[in-house]
């Protein structure tokens, strides 16, 4: 049983004591907080605080003074944004725009799963990555003269060709267990499976869920990769390490069904990864 217990820290409001008569220390404070925003951040700190003799503001304008350069010191702030990692927009979970040097990052998802009716939680962000070179092979000759909105079936010939694609996992929910991630691809992959391959399919979806062994733990922040490489072959790492493979088209078509398929988890995500085939093939 999941517990809906959801711990929760709230801020306390604010204590109502009197401001300090003197507004220069609060003037100060404000300064010494711009000045650790700067790029000399512990050079500042250091600096301001050296000689205890000297008021504090006497000694903060003297380190600025001294470190003056044609640009203003406000110029080396930086905003936290690497051009190599894409966030996925609801959890703000990071993805590197690629895999393997030659996999591009197509888009990102999330995950949700509903709690006795009541509750949808953050299962886990998703990214979907596909190799560039392959992409172009075997179909910018088929789309890369179609506008976006004649991209139909472009999904399904995804789905379909050997290209090498990877959907990585980056779990969300602190709580998640391993036998949760069999449980639910025991229910999802193999509703998929049965639909495209007949009841036949019990055997091999019990090999790829079985790679979810209880002993691997997944706490927050942990990666799967669920990759299709030549030939089809399904591919399963947890946190770099690899618990298997299996060869077989249909699992491999069943796996990525979930994310760009006729009903996946995130239909925003499948449009985003269509909207950037269209772009890829285009180039």
């Amino acid at each position: 049983m999941v517990s809906l217990r959801f711990p929760f820290s709230f801020s306390q409001p604010p204590n109502p004591r009197h401001r300090s008569s003197n507004s220069f220390s609060s003037a100060a404070a404000t300064f010494a907080v711009a000045a650790a925003a700067s790029g000399a951040t512990v050079a500042a700190g250091i600096a301001i605080f050296r000689d205890p003799t000297k008021s504090f503001l006497q000694n903060a304008f003297n380190f600025f003074s001294n470190h003056q350069s044609s640009s203003p010191f406000w110029a080396s702030l930086s905003i936290a944004d690497n051009p190599s990692s894409v966030a996925e927009p609801k959890t703000g979970v990071l993805f590197p725009s690629s895999l393997n040097d030659s996999q591009k990052l197509l888009g990102t998802g999330l995950r949700k799963k509903s709690v006795l009716g009541l509750k949808n939680i953050d299962v886990y962000a998703f990214g979907v990555y596909a190799d560039d070179g392959d992409l172009k092979r075997l179909l910018s000759e088929k789309y890369g003269k179609l506008s976006i909105s004649e991209r139909k079936d472009l999904s399904e010939d995804l789905m379909e060709a050997d290209i090498c694609m990877t959907v990585r996992l980056q779990i969300v929910y602190s709580r998640l267990s391993i036998r949760s991630v069999r449980s639910a691809f025991e229910e999802s992959v193999g509703s998929r499976l049965q639909r495209l391959g007949g009841s036949d399919t019990k055997e091999l979806l019990h090999r790829f869920t079985s790679q979810f062994k209880d002993e691997y733990k997944i706490p927050k922040g942990s990666l799967i990769d669920l990759s299709r490489e030549k030939g089809h072959v399904l591919r399963t790492t947890i946190d770099g390490k690899e618990v298997g493979n299996i060869q077989s088209k249909i699992l491999c078509r069943s796996i990525l069904d979930l994310y760009i398929g006729e009903d996946p988890f995130d239909r925003q995500a499948k449009e985003e990864v269509e909207l950037k085939l269209v772009s890829l093939l285009q180039k």
